[in-house]
């Protein structure tokens, strides 16, 4: 499945110049062949936005959530994309999937939040397994800081995530997460890892870019540098199933050790 990483941080504080970003970039995606984009955490509306967070959230059915719909329909592909969703009087940092044909697949909530930025303004997700059944291979979604927490993401290798997609905002200095954390995430867990950033300086954050999609030997199947780009890769499910075969780290497990972890 050739999947597509937009690179970028849009227009922040606009959603619909962001849903314009998004858009074109659909477009180029699709004509490359891509049966997925992923775009930023908060691409949305922009991160770094202050209380513009809790003034632009909206619900996960949202009329952003239809328009982001009809892009992925009208360009024939599935999107993943972050944003502050609201429900009642509570915000949080979602990202959520949405069909080639413009159905809502799953939304995701992020469970650990980064920091006192996003202390003040999200409320924690409480459900570390979100996923989806795209073109035949298990799709998890997870943002950012999550993947720095082998729990997160070995719970996703148990419940058979195939491409565990991570909208992110990595900020300076921690730019080796992108660069050598997510690809061993990769291999340890024996999944594809889309990892895909926001650029440039946003408020008081330096986002780093260095999107890329890691595969289950722990190679980078793209690398993005520190502009704005789509990049394009491929999940091959086959290359995976014999990783798997090869590198049984699932099977080799003695959960009955692990009790203390918890």
């Amino acid at each position: 499945m050739r999947t597509a990483l937009l690179q970028s941080s849009g227009r922040p504080g606009s959603v619909v110049e962001n849903l314009k970003v998004l858009d074109a970039a659909a477009g180029r995606a699709a004509a490359a062949g891509a049966a997925l984009l992923a775009a930023p955490e908060m691409f949305l509306t922009g991160y770094a936005i202050g209380d513009d967070i809790a003034r632009l959230a909206e619900p996960a059915d949202g009329d952003s959530a239809d328009a982001i719909a009809d892009i992925a329909s009208r360009h024939g592909l599935a999107i993943a994309y972050g944003y502050p969703e609201r429900e009642g009087e509570t915000v949080f940092n979602s990202a959520q999937l949405i069909s080639a044909g413009g159905d809502r697949l799953a939304n995701y909530r992020k469970t650990h939040l980064f920091g006192c930025f996003e202390h003040d303004h999200f409320t924690p997700g409480e459900q570390p397994v979100v996923q989806a059944e795209l073109d035949g291979i298990t799709v998890g979604l997870m943002i950012c800081y999550d993947v720095e927490f082998p729990e997160n993401v070995r719970a996703h290798a148990l419940a058979g995530t195939d491409l565990l997609v991570v909208p992110t905002a990595q900020m300076h200095p921690f730019q080796f997460v992108a660069e050598a954390l997510v690809p061993v995430r990769a291999w340890e867990n024996q999944l594809y890892v889309a990892y895909v950033n926001r650029v440039g300086q946003e408020g008081e954050f330096d986002f780093v870019g260095l999107s890329t999609l890691a595969g289950p030997d722990g190679v980078a199947r793209t690398r993005a540098g520190r502009g704005e780009e789509l990049l394009l890769a491929d999940v091959d499910p086959a290359f995976l199933a014999a990783s798997r075969k090869a590198n049984p780290y699932l099977k080799d497990r003695r959960p009955g050790l692990y009790g203390s972890l918890i």
